[in-house]
């Protein structure tokens, strides 16, 4: 027997009304799934900080030697540069910025015994500002036993920990003199130039030279200015032996905290 009209009719509206819900719980899922995605990620990046906070191992119970120890850095806000994004050319400035950290890198120095060096004055206005790093830190070698580099737009986030426990916890507790030139970290992506610490030597003067001879890789117009592609570049084209001896690259969140990007 056929079913009634009134039946059809019911079938209908029960079929239509499941269409019309059918993209709410689309979109229920994809939120759900969203916030799994955020929930899950800020497990590993919880857990990434939790490891980097022990990645260096409890001072002995001996003194550092004493060290002469400079932080440098350079902000050329008068500089502002037009960068390609996805959707046209944008102003890109660092006005601000000096304001915003310096007070923060000024007092981890006045508390460790540090100098802090400010070495704007340094800028080659010939590159991006970011090359001018290597000039900075060269400048300082000559008068320091250890550089402490970094990034105008980074902060140091724990002021009670000094730069020896970090050094020394890294690359031993041995002679001062045998360790290596270039401690370097990294990123997700490789090797990271926004952060570093560097050994007064003469292959840290040769090295710095062949950092700033790589004029390849000099970029305008990009977020990327090249100082950093160059530095990887230097490093991967070195000797193995000569990599060991003086380059050590510290663990991710060591010496300083990067996500994926510095």
């Amino acid at each position: 027997m056929p079913p009634r009209l009134s039946d059809r009719c019911t079938l209908r509206r029960s079929i239509t009304k499941r269409r019309h819900l059918r993209p709410f719980l689309y979109l229920s899922f994809s939120f759900l799934l969203s916030l799994l995605f955020l929930h899950l990620t800020s497990l590993l990046l919880r857990r990434a900080n939790s490891l980097g906070r022990r990645c260096y191992p409890p001072s002995p119970p001996i003194s550092f030697p004493q060290l002469k120890i400079a932080i440098v850095t350079i902000s050329d806000e008068s500089k502002q540069s037009e960068i390609y994004y996805p959707g046209g050319w944008k102003r890109r400035s660092f006005v601000g910025m000096r304001e915003a950290v310096w007070g923060n890198k000024r007092r981890y120095a006045e508390r460790m015994g540090y100098d802090f060096v400010d070495a704007t004055e340094l800028v080659d206005p010939s590159r991006p500002p970011n090359w001018s790093k290597i000039l900075a830190v060269r400048s300082c070698l000559r008068v320091y036993d250890w550089v402490f580099w970094n990034d105008a737009d980074t902060v140091i986030t724990n002021l009670d920990v000094a730069l020896e426990t970090i050094l020394f916890g890294l690359i031993g507790y041995g002679d001062v003199k045998s360790t290596p030139d270039l401690v370097v970290t990294e990123d997700l992506n490789g090797v990271n130039s926004g952060v570093f610490c560097m050994r007064k030597s003469d292959w840290s003067e040769r090295f710095l030279q062949k950092w700033w001879d790589q004029t390849s890789f000099i970029q305008f117009g990009s977020t990327k200015s090249g100082d950093n592609a160059a530095l990887r570049h230097l490093i991967d084209s070195l000797p193995d032996e000569e990599s060991q001896l003086h380059i050590l690259i510290s663990p991710m969140q060591c010496l300083c905290n990067l996500g994926s990007h510095p």
